[in-house]
């Protein structure tokens, strides 16, 4: 690993300003183009946006597919074995086209190039990869993209921990009327299963007054919607030189003017406030849904996930975050296969998913990562089981969500037109104050805004319906 190097942020800045302007010089009139494919989280979303919004200052156009482009890129997520598989499987589908284009560069970011074992086995076998950095020093894409043009040569910096908190990165977002705003980054929880805290740091939270600066600078570029992300975002501030609490920013953002829909992801059980449940029913624009992972509703696999709640509090939550705003959507992440879970425990888990009635929920098998406590567990499940139990809870889940959409039928939500929808051009496709799947007849004039839809068919994963009234703030 790279020793650690600490700028100060404005000479960071102009170092990065500079290594775009000397590639912009560069590759004048070339017609370079770059593709990014990010797996994992929306941290890692919002990092390639960043990769992306250089790139673009650069000068690069983004390709069709990666076949074709002068650089592919990989932003990579490590929480799970099968995207790093994923992306194996990729690098050698590549090695060919690379061969034949020899202005074709592939470069690999994000969580799994923090790990050492990752490194090694690209040093060894994939050697073709042009450029490998990690989650720390993002901000320095367009010097070490220089450095590579420039000797023709691999790039390997990898940075132990981050060495502060770089502001006013570039970007290139999906959509014009809604975007993602870092308010921290790392993780202190430390689960046994989770290899986060290893390859995003520990917490560092921004300072609000940066976080307000660039919501009011997106607002004033015409974004109705944000969401604030971080790893935690319950623990946010605690580490300020002035703390701040997660629901005193949610108070500061709602009075930014122009922003009509405040979300935000991902929060911590054992961290969440009734003063956070209190923001979220007293400012309007903070959407009512919240995504409160539960992992299992074992007591005994909590602990031995290091989680520091047990099912009774969690459920707790969950009913006063439902007195406090009843129209709300809980979702949730649950794993099953985790060492040392029996039939018990799975049963625990259904009766936590059918008495908080969630209405989604992200359900995953338990993959060993190298460097956590959990994968020297000697009790590992067999994969045969953990399908067994992974179906169990799948069904248990359907059959709640069905019924929590059922509800829904004859209703009207609001709900924010995203995008033309991929199966009918004459269907849009949008999300609803509490964050549902929603599609409906309408025209791509209307996307970007909010629209009230009532509900007339549901199919577990999303919701059918017709306007019922023109666009409007909800």
């Amino acid at each position: 690993m790279r020793e650690e190097i600490t700028v100060p942020r404005s000479e960071r800045g102009l170092q990065q300003e500079a290594a775009i302007k000397r590639l912009a010089e560069r590759f004048a009139g070339q017609k370079m183009t770059y593709r990014i494919t990010t797996l994992g989280c929306q941290m890692n979303a919002h990092d390639s946006e960043k990769l992306a919004g250089i790139l673009r200052d650069i000068g690069f156009t983004e390709a069709e597919k990666e076949e074709t482009a002068d650089l592919v890129l990989y932003n990579t997520c490590c929480v799970r074995e099968n995207a790093e598989l994923k992306v194996y499987g990729r690098l050698g589908y590549l090695k060919g086209y690379k061969r034949r284009n020899p202005r074709m560069r592939i470069g690999l970011c994000g969580c799994m190039m923090q790990e050492p074992n990752v490194i090694a086995k690209l040093k060894k076998s994939y050697s073709w990869v042009d450029l490998i950095f990690g989650t720390h020093n993002l901000y320095r894409f367009a010097e070490l993209l220089e450095e590579m043009y420039s000797t023709d040569s691999q790039i390997i910096e990898l940075w132990d921990k981050a060495d502060g908190i770089v502001e006013d990165l570039p970007s290139i977002r999906k959509h014009t009327f809604k975007a993602s705003v870092n308010i921290m980054y790392g993780c202190d929880n430390f689960c046994t299963y989770c290899i986060v805290p290893y390859v995003r740091g520990r917490e560092r939270s921004r300072r609000p007054e940066d976080i307000l600066r660039e919501i009011r600078t997106l607002a004033e570029e015409g974004v109705r919607e944000i969401e604030l992300l971080g790893q935690n975002v319950n623990s946010y501030g605690k580490n300020l030189a002035e703390p701040v609490t997660f629901a005193e920013l949610l108070y500061m953002v709602s009075e930014i003017d122009g922003i009509d829909r405040i979300r935000f992801m991902t929060s911590h059980p054992k961290d969440l406030s009734d003063e956070l449940i209190a923001a979220m029913r007293d400012c309007p624009k903070v959407c009512p849904h919240f995504h409160l992972p539960l992992q299992s509703g074992s007591n005994r696999i909590l602990k031995r996930m290091n989680r520091h709640y047990t099912k009774e509090q969690y459920l707790d939550i969950v009913r006063k975050l439902r007195e406090a705003v009843p129209e709300i959507a809980v979702t949730t992440d649950i794993m099953t296969g985790f060492p040392g879970e029996t039939d018990a425990d799975v049963e625990d888990t259904l009766y936590v998913i059918r008495e908080a009635r969630f209405d989604n929920a992200f359900t995953f098998i338990y993959s060993p990562r190298e460097g956590t406590p959990a994968a020297t567990y000697p009790d590992q499940i067999p994969e045969e089981v953990s399908k067994v139990w992974f179906d169990r809870i799948h069904t248990t889940l359907e059959e709640v969500m069905n019924a929590r959409n059922t509800a829904r039928i004859g209703k009207t939500l609001y709900v924010r037109a995203e995008e033309i929808n991929s199966h009918d051009d004459t269907m849009l496709t949008g999300r609803s104050n509490e964050n549902l799947l929603v599609h409906f007849k309408g025209d791509p004039s209307q996307i970007g805004s909010i629209i009230p839809v009532e509900i007339d068919e549901q199919m577990t994963y999303y919701l059918i319906g017709h306007p019922v009234g023109g666009p409007c703030n909800a």
